[in-house]
């Protein structure tokens, strides 16, 4: 199990928590995925090594910006 941690900038509410969870968890290897609101702190659990660019675009995809 490989666990990997962002900063998601952009999140105000627990709509925003889910969209982002829901985004990541989509991506092929993930088992598990922790957001802090307050912090923007993401913690990503998985089978295998991620890609940062596949974490960005799920992030983006759900509409908010991965910190660089």
């Amino acid at each position: 199990m490989v666990e990997a941690n962002y900063t998601v900038v952009g999140m105000t509410c627990e709509h925003c928590v889910r969209s982002v969870t829901e985004e990541i968890t989509k991506i092929d290897t993930v088992s598990d995925v922790s957001v802090d609101l307050s912090s923007g702190a993401v913690s990503v659990r998985s089978s295998a090594a991620l890609s940062e660019d596949d974490v960005r675009e799920a992030v983006e995809e759900a509409g908010y910006e991965l910190a660089s």
